[in-house]
């Protein structure tokens, strides 16, 4: 669900073709493409539920934060969280946000690091690509840039990012370890993570969260708290947290994860 739409362009590196992953990013970028379409014609395309639904959406953030956006970005907004409120921009930051969906998260980021930083707006859905580049040029930002490309192979250089972001999207990954991993390879030495997602407790079972709804609604892929600590120290990171915010279904939380790639070579 994400401000953030998923991304994707070929498989990724290094990993066999696998029919059941091809099928659940198709049925992802379904969902994101009749997102953007809606957003586009000015309605509200804040899934799963109604535009009262308060899990996930514009809602999450402040009015302030709100201000002088674009409609159709916020329209676009699709995250169960604010990845801002704990990413903390500074002026001149280089920043990523995975699966920027209409660039809601893009823009709010393009005014934290200012003229002399930089924003990576990364997402494998074309609708949603064309419409987070509208946005950007209603909104005059002119620091921003929008990439296609798939979360478990970014394209852009080791080392290059300052900060990334992103907003409940990992979930929908087909291999989060390659995600971690490259968060991980595109981020410099003491950059960090600031993350919304959608985590379950460690007492779900795979059943249980597919239970809750499907992969493409944010449920069905969800890690677990611990599964969620684990993949971050195997791809590398250390200072780990993960914050629940509120519930999206029974034993299903939106979360804000830090982290931050060590100085020292990992």
């Amino acid at each position: 669900m994400g401000d953030n739409g998923p991304t994707e362009t070929t498989p990724p590196r290094g990993r066999p073709h696998d029919a059941d992953a091809d099928e659940l990013r198709s049925r992802v970028r379904t969902r994101y493409a009749a997102a953007a379409r809606a957003a586009t014609a000015g309605g509200d395309c804040c899934a799963p539920g109604s535009a009262d639904d308060v899990r996930f959406g514009a809602g999450r953030y402040s009015v302030n934060d709100l201000a002088g956006l674009p409609a159709d970005a916020v329209a676009a907004g699709l995250g169960c969280g604010d990845p801002l409120a704990v990413a903390h921009l500074g002026d001149g930051e280089t920043v990523l946000d995975l699966g920027s969906g209409g660039g809601m998260d893009v823009l709010l980021s393009a005014r934290r690091v200012g003229p002399t930083g930089r924003v990576y707006g990364l997402d494998m859905t074309e609708e949603m690509l064309e419409l987070a580049r509208a946005n950007a040029a209603e909104a005059g930002a002119d620091n921003v840039e929008f990439l296609r490309g798939h979360m478990e192979a970014v394209p852009l250089p080791d080392r290059s990012i300052d900060v990334v972001i992103s907003n409940c999207v990992i979930n929908l990954s087909v291999d989060k370890r390659a995600v971690f991993a490259e968060i991980h390879r595109v981020l410099r030495p003491g950059g960090r993570v600031g993350i919304s997602d959608v985590v379950a407790e460690d007492r779900l079972t795979t059943a249980d969260r597919a239970a809750r709804g499907d992969h493409a609604a944010c449920m069905a892929g969800a890690l677990g708290f611990t599964e969620y600590r684990e993949h971050l120290a195997a791809a590398g990171f250390t200072d780990v947290s993960l914050t629940p915010t509120h519930e999206v279904a029974d034993g299903m939380h939106a979360v804000t994860v830090k982290a931050t790639r060590p100085t020292t070579a990992s």
